[in-house]
């Protein structure tokens, strides 16, 4: 049985979920020597891949949020089940007996990451149903359970399988835990049965219950910090489980946090950094020390920001596997890396596996399209920097690396060069010396008022690339 929800981001509405970036915000740089380099060499790295996969695959709809008892259109349920919502959770949690993604294979998923170019991943162990990806001691609602079929596979343990692969391939390796657990009775008490996606009963009233969530959490993470080899990035999700203080009463959607939903986040961090000296804590959209890098959601600032950040943005419309997912062109995710890093940020680019454990083909295709760029052009990404002193001007963004700045140039679709292009302002007036990445033509400068113009053969370029990316020295 299938039936479709599209999801349009992790938290399904941006308002919960957008990082509202103003004046006002300060980053709380870490203060660990160990993660401060940890930070800097993520920063160097600019591209990942993120995976939201679970039993929800299955049915092809929204991750986790079609079981939450909301009245928002990202959380409405489909299909035969629908009518009644505990009916309908009975057979979304069913969907364990019978998830079996015999074709699972991460060293595919990794070859084909590192070809397009991508140095990170981030992979869901768990997401907000509580559905483990992991062999968690803790439930036995998980992938290796007694009620998965998958269990007797060799590769059962997945989250653990996907780690080692991308591992191999020289990743940095992220696991992405959702702080909510909708499975668990310590977080929705079925005496209190849900009525959003928050805790189910007061906290303050029932200190034990909520103190049990507390050690179930702390214990899963610790399971995947000690028990799951050299980790990089622990990216947690959920934003509404955080203390009342760290409220931000200007922003809509957490004045509706009812509860008090502290886990004890030092307690949590100092535990992952002492089994992952160096680990980067994220604690989305909770502003302060645990937010090591910020993430805005499928969206990329207007501007260049001060601060760490990563735009997660999906591949396709939806961050699960739904059939027959729309995805964008390999020039558009181009188009988005450049000017994310042009702007001091990386991309982390989601792909959501299907229920049979495989990519569709279109991610394949696309990651080759990506690859073909980024192995003439990576010179332009990897390791540079970004500059507020050089805004994007028309289709040009830049990025700084030693002496060089290299200006991408983002071909439009259909666009006829003429074989001349423009760059105004006295920051060009270093330059002395052009070249276009993977081209041996000359490239010609010619210097008017406030303003030099590239020019070259256009006949020359490849009809077919996304960018042209050249270094001014």
């Amino acid at each position: 049985m299938k039936y479709l929800l599209l999801a349009c981001c992790l938290g399904c509405a941006l308002p919960f979920y957008a990082q509202q970036h103003n004046a006002s915000y300060q980053y709380q740089a870490p203060a660990d020597p160990m993660v401060r380099e940890k930070l800097a060499d993520w920063k160097k790295v600019k591209f990942g891949l993120l995976m939201h996969w679970g039993t929800y695959s299955q049915w092809g709809v929204v991750e986790s949020w079609s079981i939450c008892p909301e009245d928002e259109g990202w959380t409405k349920r489909r299909g035969p089940y629908s009518a009644d919502w505990y009916t309908y959770l009975k057979a979304y949690e069913n969907l364990q007996t019978s998830f079996n993604p015999v074709k699972f294979n991460p060293e595919r998923w990794a070859a084909a990451a590192k070809d397009a170019g991508m140095k990170y991943v981030v992979f869901t162990t768990k997401h907000h149903d509580g559905f483990c990806m992991f062999d968690s001691k803790q439930t036995d609602y998980k992938i290796t359970g007694a009620k998965s079929p998958f269990a007797a596979n060799p590769k059962a343990n997945v989250a653990k399988e996907v780690f080692a692969a991308f591992r191999k391939e020289e990743f940095m390796i992220g696991a992405y835990f959702s702080k909510p657990d909708w499975n668990t009775d310590h977080y929705w008490w079925k005496y209190f049965p849900p009525k959003s996606r928050n805790v189910s009963y007061d906290p303050t009233k029932y200190p034990e219950r909520w103190n049990g969530f507390k050690q179930f959490t702390y214990n899963q993470i610790e399971e995947l910090m000690k028990d799951y080899g050299k980790m990089d990035i622990l990216w947690l999700d959920g934003g509404w489980v955080r203390p009342f203080s760290s409220i931000d009463t200007s922003v809509e959607w957490q004045r509706t946090i009812p509860y008090n939903q502290d886990i004890d986040m030092p307690r949590i961090a100092a535990m992952a950094r002492s089994y992952q000296p160096g680990l980067l804590v994220v604690d989305r959209t909770v502003h302060g020390e645990y937010e090591n890098y910020v993430t805005p959601e499928q969206s990329v600032p207007d501007a260049y920001l001060p601060y760490p950040w990563e735009s997660c943005i999906t591949m396709g419309n939806s961050w699960s596997y739904v059939p027959n997912d729309k995805y964008k062109s390999s020039r558009k995710i181009i188009h988005m890396l450049t000017d994310i890093i042009s702007k001091n940020g990386n991309l982390l680019l989601n792909i959501g596996p299907g229920p049979d454990g495989e990519w569709d083909a279109v991610a394949y295709e696309r990651l080759q399209q990506i690859g073909k760029w980024m192995h003439i052009n990576n010179e332009a990404i990897y390791e540079t920097d970004a500059d507020p002193k050089l805004p994007r001007q028309g289709n040009f963004v830049f990025t700084k690396k030693g002496n060089a700045v290299y200006a991408v140039y983002q071909l439009g679709d259909n666009e006829k060069l003429n074989g001349e292009l423009s760059l105004r302002g006295k920051q060009f007036d270093f330059v002395k010396k052009i070249s276009m990445l993977g081209s041996s033509q000359t490239i010609g400068l010619r210097r008017t008022n406030n303003e030099i113009k590239l020019l070259f053969h256009a006949e020359m370029i490849n009809k077919e690339s996304e960018a042209l990316v050249f270094k001014l020295e």
